[in-house]
């Protein structure tokens, strides 16, 4: 058999040369803060930038040490760990009921999820924040874990992918004798995992990279998260530029570990997504 060989056009060499170019725009700068970690302040803030750090030093992670930096790192991962499994686990019940179950009003609550969508966090930030004082959970990590849980992208997210599964195989299962909760583990989550890895990483990422509300929520030293301790560290330091760039390598390890766990999942996601429309 002869094997077929693809040729390359113009616009294919020409599409590799942009996502080249562009994956190293986006790559440069966390290359930037990870190599500038290892500078010294006189290489950081020298005139002709040094792309690679000609005599690497530890001195800002030994800064970085003294400070409770992997403290607040502790509790940034604790936030988003538990900020995406409880919103997955939330989201997944949810859309599956709002796909495959049949109730009164269920136009309704899925009406007001869409609207929900809609709405800024910044508009609802004062009752929120009057609710977790309610619930004397101001200053405390719950206050930042806790409005993410139920999140209306989520439940939308899962809702589409729980329409795909097919109603005659959830009565088959029910006909075997199997209950909801056994139907929902065996038959539900396994066909709708891509979602629950897509959504985990938007979950993760969007916890991690939630400033605003962690700024709002959180004020005592030991529940501050790595980005509120960067801040912090840069109004004490102020032009201490390696002590913070150390602080963001550390910070950007566990987001990047997330992504490569779940890239399968979030891949796969994506490209059903497209599918479905």
């Amino acid at each position: 058999m002869e094997s077929k060989v693809t040729k390359k056009r113009p616009y294919d060499y020409f599409t590799l040369v942009v996502m080249i170019i562009l994956a190293i725009l986006f790559i440069f700068p966390l290359y930037w803060i990870i190599t500038g970690s290892f500078k010294d302040a006189g290489a950081i803030n020298a005139v002709i930038p040094e792309w690679f750090p000609k005599n690497p030093t530890m001195v800002n992670y030994d800064k970085l040490s003294a400070k409770p930096a992997f403290l607040w790192l502790w509790n940034a991962v604790f936030i988003s760990v538990m900020s995406m499994i409880l919103t997955c686990a939330t989201a997944a019940m949810a859309g599956y009921a709002l796909a495959k179950k049949r109730f009164i009003g269920q136009a309704t609550v899925f009406t007001l999820f869409i609207c929900a969508m809609a709405l800024p966090k910044q508009v609802v930030l004062v009752p929120l924040l009057k609710e977790m004082s309610f619930l004397g959970l101001h200053d405390n990590m719950w206050a930042v874990i806790l409005p993410t849980v139920g999140w209306p992208f989520g439940i939308f997210l899962l809702k589409q992918f729980s329409e795909g599964i097919p109603t005659e195989m959830l009565e088959a299962v029910r006909i075997d004798g199997a209950g909801e909760i056994q139907t929902f583990l065996t038959i539900v989550l396994p066909m709708i995992k891509p979602g629950i890895g897509a959504l985990a990483i938007f979950t993760f990422i969007g916890t991690w990279n939630d400033y605003f509300l962690q700024l709002i929520m959180l004020n005592s030293s030991k529940v501050l998260t790595i980005s509120l301790g960067i801040a912090k560290l840069q109004a004490e330091n102020g032009t201490d530029f390696g002590l913070i760039m150390a602080g963001a390598a550390v910070g950007a390890v566990p987001i990047v570990a997330i992504f490569i766990m779940f890239q399968k999942y979030f891949t796969q996601g994506i490209t059903m997504g497209a599918v479905k429309g």
